[in-house]
């Protein structure tokens, strides 16, 4: 549709970041984040999955794609480097993986990304790439701290009407997904459809990376139980392309924001080949031996 009938882009990119902090906010008004952090004892666990999720796997990834080229390098390393995404656990549930784990992941993630993504981009301003990270720092800490402060003011204040109503959140999120998508691909209509042959590669790329996270998210998770190794893999694989697409359009050029944008193909698509594949592995207690 965005393709198609691009309507009122200007105001629909304005509302990108209000918008996703309004996505934010009913994902905070929906988990309690108090008992996710009592789930989660296993501190080493978690240190080791932030590093890996929010440093070394977005690092390595640029590193790698930077021999063959510095944009696409440039646009995995923005989308690797987002924390998981807000709809983890949810996809996690549908692969029958742990939910708590899953949860966990995304709140972290969520609350670290503020000063892990801006000094990612300041360790690579060797080669003048022109991004503040001042000013990165800045948008990612009013879209994650200002929902969550909000977040605990409200359920506060209201918690009977947020009981009663937070099953209707997921729909409303997917509502703002749709909105978000629509207004970047109708922003950048022109240059999609212009140069279709470019497109596609990017989308085969994307598909290939995408292939290789949830890899490596279950090789990370190696001496992990089953439910475990698959929510870690979720939330290696599934960032938050929304976040993606907001600093993308504030803080980088139009093909990094295009290239977040064809990143929903692989998100929307692959999860389906996971769970079949999941399906078939089978874990044995040998390859846990605590059962944690």
């Amino acid at each position: 549709m965005g393709l198609s009938y691009p309507v009122y882009n200007d105001f629909f990119m304005s509302l990108l970041k209000p918008l996703l902090m309004v996505m934010l906010l009913l994902v905070f008004l929906k988990t309690d984040l108090i008992h996710i952090f009592k789930q989660i004892t296993d501190y080493r666990l978690m240190t080791y999955l932030v590093s890996l999720y929010m440093v070394i796997i977005p690092l390595l990834l640029f590193i790698i794609l930077n021999l063959f080229d510095r944009e696409f390098a440039i646009g995995i390393l923005l989308l690797t480097a987002m924390p998981a995404g807000v709809s983890t656990p949810s996809l996690t549930d549908i692969v029958k993986g742990n939910i708590a784990l899953a949860s966990g992941i995304a709140i972290i993630t969520s609350l670290v990304a503020p000063f892990t993504v801006p000094a990612l981009f300041r360790l690579l301003d060797y080669d003048n790439l022109s991004i503040n990270s001042l000013e990165m720092f800045t948008d990612l800490a009013i879209l994650v701290f200002i929902p969550l402060i909000l977040s605990l003011i409200i359920k506060r204040a209201i918690p009977g009407i947020i009981e009663k109503e937070k099953n209707k959140f997921t729909s409303v999120n997917i509502l703002i997904i749709f909105i978000m998508v629509f207004a970047a691909m109708g922003s950048q209509r022109e240059l999609i459809l212009g140069d279709s042959i470019n497109v596609i590669w990017k989308i085969v790329f994307l598909y290939l990376v995408y292939i290789a996270l949830h890899i490596i998210g279950y090789l990370i998770a190696f001496k992990q139980r089953k439910e475990n190794k698959i929510a870690i893999t979720v939330g290696s694989a599934y960032k938050n392309n929304g976040m993606a697409i907001v600093l993308a359009a504030i803080h980088f050029e139009p093909s990094i924001l295009v290239l977040m944008v064809l990143s929903e193909f692989p998100w929307n698509t692959l999860l389906a080949p996971f769970r079949r594949v999941m399906r078939y592995i089978q874990v044995t207690p040998a390859e846990y031996p605590d059962d944690r």
